[in-house]
């Protein structure tokens, strides 16, 4: 059991003892099935998700299931549960999470794929799912990850594939049925499962593989087996559960403020953005609604900030709306407003005045490629024009930090668009002074350059990534090139993103490198003081698997992708559309502008309200 001793010897005990005001605790004696959330990654990471917060709501308003919070213990901790023989265990209760009936992973990173394999080692649960019997907990995984799940398909039962507040309540509520019954067993209870839309259940499937490597095809076992899984979506946002108050944490944590959601999807279309396309259809939440949700978190609460989330917040058709019902109260009560994904097409003065009536912060935009022939590839449909005007308006309100993120190694990309990004934020900078009641001496301009990762379901699915040596040239250039004092120029780890594009790209073949990786102990690989290339090199090699083959090679447009077997509205002819698109350096309008067919709209899910409903 957890001691003051064990809590004496770690950093941050309050990431371990509970008790929070706003956890749910319940009378075990009247569940009928206890789920516990696990994310992997710290306590002040995983309390600052709002995925979290809104699963846990949900599956705690079904009277008879009980679900519990569980995070991967740091180090020391980790240190201290071996040595004393503590099993990981869920805030709420203490209990051992291999007591539980579910135990639910949110797959947020692909990078956090260690921490999942040392979280359920730290369970003792059974690594691989064919090794765990009717006694250990369903492990189902959710979260954006699952788009391409068959890296992690040996250790899971089950995926949760989409949106899950609905989703995993009928899940539990099967579960339960099922078991009043008496006619559950684990096999039983997955194949059923496996019938209700959005379920993936990997065992039930056969992969095939041909001679160089590649998938040749995937095979339901059974014929009442779906042979594509379609995601789940909320249709309606503005009833969908949302929690009242939230669990409020002992420590700071990453986040400590009111998140709210006002819309999911996003009308733009970036080529190299899953999230822009695994989270289609667009749906927004009414300004009525959000406006309430927030009133009532700040009143149980208390917290002075409240961020507006969303892909791009510019793009809610009702922001003006919003935001003015929001400073009705806000500002008589002093609490920040924050508007985070911002796009500089869409910046305006007005905007900026109201999000600043509080508190004065820097901001940030995303031009993403140096020049407008790379912009136009990739669709950012944006113009350096746009871009000095949005940050001519910040430093006339009184800024005078602005950030820009760029992409290194985009498919197309050449030496042009490197000294693009240079120019760029050189325009920048003078921009400030000649701006008219500018503030302040100098600008600060902060270049951050991540690397280009191809990613499932989006245009750039099939393109190679950069080798290493390709990126880390590119990034040795621009430190050379950006020697201006008002410049910054930060960049992402080459390394780590090589590691993060195979994993991304994977298939189940994989599952033997994380087997591995676990063998050679690591964990919290997202963390820079944890990573350690070489031990990735190691595992790959030691499963006789090549890194190269998921990262750096180019997918053939006729092959079948190992994220095929996933249907995310989106179709696979309209991303092959905008990938030859891109060749030619040419834009697709975005959704508001004119329909271009990507098919997320059979999905359905447009509030009534919304201008577009009636499209």
């Amino acid at each position: 059991m957890l001691t003051d001793n064990i809590l004496r010897n770690v950093m941050k005990p309050g990431r371990y003892t509970g008790g929070e005001f706003g956890q749910t605790v319940k009378d075990k004696t009247k569940i009928n099935a206890r789920f516990a959330f696990c994310f992997p990654d710290t306590y002040e990471i995983g309390m600052s998700n709002l995925g979290m917060r809104l699963l846990y709501h949900a599956l705690n308003q079904m009277p008879d299931t009980w679900c519990e919070r569980v995070f991967a213990p740091w180090p020391d901790m980790e240190e201290q549960m071996r040595s004393n023989s503590l099993p990981l265990y869920a805030l709420e209760s203490g209990d051992p999470v291999k007591d539980f009936d579910f135990m639910g992973i949110t797959l947020q990173y692909e990078l956090c794929y260690t921490n999942v394999l040392n979280m359920l080692e730290l369970a003792g649960i059974p690594l691989l799912a064919k090794d765990r019997g009717e006694d250990f907990p369903i492990v189902v995984g959710g979260g954006p990850c699952t788009y391409n799940a068959e890296p992690l398909c040996d250790f899971f039962d089950v995926f949760s594939i989409g949106e899950g507040e609905e989703a995993l309540c009928e899940m539990v509520r099967l579960y339960i049925e099922m078991k009043s019954s008496g006619s559950y067993t684990k096999a039983g209870y997955l194949r059923e499962l496996s019938h209700i839309e959005g379920f993936y259940v990997p065992s039930l499937y056969r992969v095939e593989y041909n001679p160089d490597g590649t998938v040749e095809s995937y095979a339901p076992l059974y014929p009442d087996v779906p042979g594509k899984i379609r995601k789940r979506i909320i249709k309606d946002l503005d009833a969908a559960p949302f929690p009242d108050t939230f669990v409020m944490p002992y420590i700071e944590t990453v986040h400590d403020r009111i998140t709210e959601e006002v819309y999911r999807g996003c009308i733009r279309g970036c080529r190299f953005c899953q999230a822009g396309m695994i989270y289609r259809p667009v749906r927004e939440k009414s300004p009525d609604r959000v406006n309430e949700q927030v009133r009532c978190l700040y009143e149980h609460t208390g917290y002075d900030e409240v961020s507006l989330l969303s892909l791009s917040i510019s793009d809610y058709s009702r922001l003006s709306h919003l935001t003015e019902k929001l400073l009705e109260w806000t500002d008589r009560e002093k609490v920040s407003l924050s508007l985070p994904s911002l796009r500089a097409d869409t910046f305006s003065k007005e905007l900026m005045d109201r999000i600043s009536s509080v508190r004065q912060s820097g901001l940030t935009f995303a031009p993403e490629a140096g020049t407008q022939r790379l912009r136009d590839a990739i669709n950012k449909n944006i113009s350096e024009e746009e871009i000095l005007r949005a940050c001519s308006l910040a430093f006339a309100g009184g800024k005078s930090n602005v950030k820009l993120y760029f992409m290194l190694g985009l498919p197309t990309e050449t030496k042009e668009d490197l000294d693009g990004i240079r120019d760029t934020a050189m325009r920048v900078a003078e921009e400030f002074y000649r701006t008219p009641g500018r503030k302040g001496r100098a600008p600060q301009v902060t270049i951050s350059c991540a690397c280009f990762i191809p990613k499932p379901f989006t245009a750039f699915q099939w393109d190679a990534q950069d080798s290493l040596e390709s990126l880390s040239e590119k990034q040795r250039y621009l430190a050379e090139i950006i020697s201006d004092k008002r410049l910054k120029f930060n960049y992402h780890d080459a390394y780590a993103s090589r590691v993060e594009a195979a994993l991304a790209r994977g298939d189940r073949r994989l599952g033997r490198v994380l087997l591995e990786c676990r063998r050679l102990g690591m964990r919290f690989d997202a963390w820079d003081e944890f990573f350690r290339y070489e031990d990735w090199i190691k595992a790959f090699s030691a499963a006789g698997m090549d890194m190269g083959f998921y990262a750096n090679r180019a997918f053939s447009t006729e092959e079948t992708l190992p994220w095929d077997i996933i249907d995310i509205g989106v179709t696979k002819r309209f991303l092959l559309s905008e990938y030859n698109r891109s060749r030619e350096s040419k834009p697709t309008p975005n959704c508001r502008e004119s329909c271009s067919g990507c098919g997320a709209n059979r999905l359905g899910g447009v509030t009534a309200w919304c201008p577009k409903a009636s499209e």
